[in-house]
């Protein structure tokens, strides 16, 4: 017999509480934070009312389009958002396990490497190779990419697009390491 937390949750998701209600309130507080942070429509505290509209508005616009459209998102949503969470608590356990043994200022001499840019450059790089990795993990690419990932687009636009980057990320460096 199942739990009462159990009956609750699976109730919520009948009335599609994890399919729409969720990520529609999710998506509306990220837009709303950086419509405030970007400043767009003057200062965000006389606009308050309008950032709202706008980011209720946008996000009804993207949750409705799943639905509308047929597509099944919640399963492939959860698991990004179930083995994002593992990959974070795999980081924060390493880290964990580094303060354990490396020396007690730790902190400085990271606090020094931050500030280079090599290193958020780096970070960038992971941050995206990870999402990226989980968001092909847990089928959402599929969804963001039902057709595969440039479907139409010859593969030679591909290939000199990827030499063109390689290009630029070869003299972006070079031309960093020579200061």
């Amino acid at each position: 017999m199942p739990t009462f937390f159990e009956t609750a949750v699976l109730k919520l998701n009948e009335l599609g509480f994890f399919k729409f209600l969720l990520p529609f309130i999710l998506t509306a507080a990220i837009i709303y934070g950086g419509l405030r942070r970007s400043q767009i429509f003057g200062d965000p505290d006389r606009n308050v009312a309008v950032n709202a509209v706008i980011s209720f508005v946008v996000s009804l616009f993207v949750w409705a389009t799943p639905i509308i459209l047929g597509v099944d998102i919640q399963t492939r949503l959860t698991a990004f958002f179930v083995q994002g969470f593992v990959v974070s608590l795999v980081v924060l356990f390493g880290l964990l396990i580094a303060g354990m043994f490396f020396p007690p200022d730790l902190a400085k001499s990271l606090g020094e490497k931050i500030k280079s840019g090599y290193f958020w450059g780096a970070i960038i790089i992971l941050s995206f190779l990870v999402i990226g990795v989980v968001a092909v993990s847990s089928g959402l690419a599929t969804v963001m990419f039902p057709e595969g990932v440039g479907a139409g687009i010859p593969s030679d636009l591909f290939i000199s697009a990827g030499i063109i980057l390689l290009l630029v990320v070869s003299v972006a460096f070079i031309v960093q390491t020579a200061k």
